[in-house]
């Protein structure tokens, strides 16, 4: 019998029961194998990726660049990651998404010692064409192989693997931060990857034998409602030729979603602790401090998103995130005085944790791995334009006020899944 013929039409998320979110027999457990595996995936890319970013001063320094060209290089490593993001979909969809997960990770792992090695800016826009290559595969494959895990499961865990990916990265940075003068930038970065080859060996092999999960892809549901939402939020799907404009349009505002949540999380990573010295007037402690209190809450809010998926459902958690980041982003953007703006990053934390994973969640249920591709090149497209608009607005307007438009694209990352809902 294949697959497709074995998922059945679930309840809305709003209407059930905790019965229909235990396990159903023979798939695997709430924390079995494949699951720890690929958290694991998720959580050894976030790290490598930590260990690139704490290492840029030096890199910078060793090609003797100025912040125009460095800006260039670091721009080859997002296009490197936008083109192979539709190819790496694909790749999902004919040879599975595990295979695709491991080959990327490798690619990655072996990709991260090469920046330091480069001696001249055009050498590292060259490696870091190859490092993005990597990263945007190994972030599409991961979300396609989670997508088909969360239907297998039948639970919304689909937070708890990016949460991974946020411990990985605190790691990473601080591991980072604290060898960074005992150890030279080569030699950091080789560990770093041999590291990432070791995991991706160790739990490739867990991951590619564990049992299969079913292949979640348009129109391979059989029978179904295509606007009902089934007990992880993802919504069921009618036949491919009857749903097929629809889905599209569905993946377009989720992929809108995680591009508004995207322009919050690139913004803040960049401009953070510049507003906290130059117009709320704290230390450089201080202001490192408030943005470590902003990662850490983005990483508690997505510890907490499954529990809260299932009890609120994923698109009142998405509504409330995003609610909630807006009103601390104008709190942390406007506020007078240290610790309320750190209160206000804080929410903005919180927040933001869910609306990115749920986003890609619900766009992989709806479109397969090729939906994941389009809903994650969208979502890093909205990292890359945060920042630049940030700094273009900044000079024209201040930077608090720039920073209001963290608030308003989360107002949208709010309502747009209402739209998905409605659909």
């Amino acid at each position: 019998m294949p697959l497709r013929n074995k998922i059945r039409p679930r309840p809305r998320p709003d209407q059930t029961s905790p019965q229909s979110l235990s396990t159903p027999p023979g798939t695997d457990s709430p924390w079995g194998s494949a699951r720890l595996a690929l958290t694991a995936f998720f959580a050894v890319d976030g790290f490598l990726f930590a260990a690139w970013v704490v290492r840029i001063p030096d890199i910078r320094s060793q090609v003797n660049a100025s912040h125009s060209a460095l800006g260039l290089a670091l721009l080859c490593l997002s296009i490197g990651a936008v083109l192979t993001m539709p190819l790496v979909g694909r790749l999902c969809l004919r040879y599975g998404s595990r295979p695709v997960t491991v080959g990327s990770l490798a690619l990655l792992s072996l990709a991260v010692p090469l920046p330091a090695h480069a001696h001249s800016v055009t050498a590292l826009g060259g490696v870091l064409l190859l490092f993005g290559a990597g990263y945007g595969g190994a972030n599409v494959a991961m979300n396609s192989a989670a997508v088909d895990l969360v239907a297998q499961l039948r639970r919304p865990v689909m937070p708890s693997f990016h949460a991974g990916y946020s411990l990985g990265g605190l790691l990473g940075a601080g591991l980072g931060g604290l060898l960074a003068g005992a150890l030279s930038t080569a030699w950091a970065l080789a560990l770093g990857g041999l590291l990432g080859l070791a995991v991706t060996a160790a739990a490739g092999v867990v991951l590619l034998r564990s049992p299969a999960a079913p292949l979640v892809a348009p129109g391979r549901t059989g029978d179904g409602d295509a606007t009902g939402d089934d007990a992880n939020g993802h919504g069921t799907r009618a036949t491919a030729g009857r749903a097929a404009p629809h889905l599209r349009l569905l993946v377009l505002l989720l992929g809108l979603t995680a591009l508004c949540t995207a322009y919050g999380e690139g913004a803040i990573a960049d401009w953070t602790t510049l507003h906290l010295t130059d117009d709320v007037h704290a230390s450089p402690g201080t202001a490192a401090a408030g943005y470590a209190a902003y990662a850490f809450a983005m990483t508690s809010g997505r510890v907490g998103g499954t529990w809260l998926s299932i009890r609120l459902g994923q698109t009142r958690l998405m509504l409330l995130g995003g609610l909630t980041a807006a009103a601390g982003m104008l709190v942390a953007a406007l506020a007078p005085v240290v610790p309320l703006a750190v209160c206000g990053f804080v929410l903005v934390g919180l927040g933001l944790a869910n609306l990115f994973p749920l986003a890609i969640a619900r766009a992989g249920a709806a479109g397969g791995p090729q939906g994941v591709a389009f809903a994650s090149t969208l979502g890093y497209g909205g990292m890359l334009i945060g920042p630049v608009v940030i700094g273009f607005l900044a000079d024209a307007a201040g930077l608090p006020m720039a920073l209001t438009t963290v608030a308003v694209a989360a107002t949208a990352a709010a309502l747009l899944p209402l739209a998905v809902r409605r659909r």
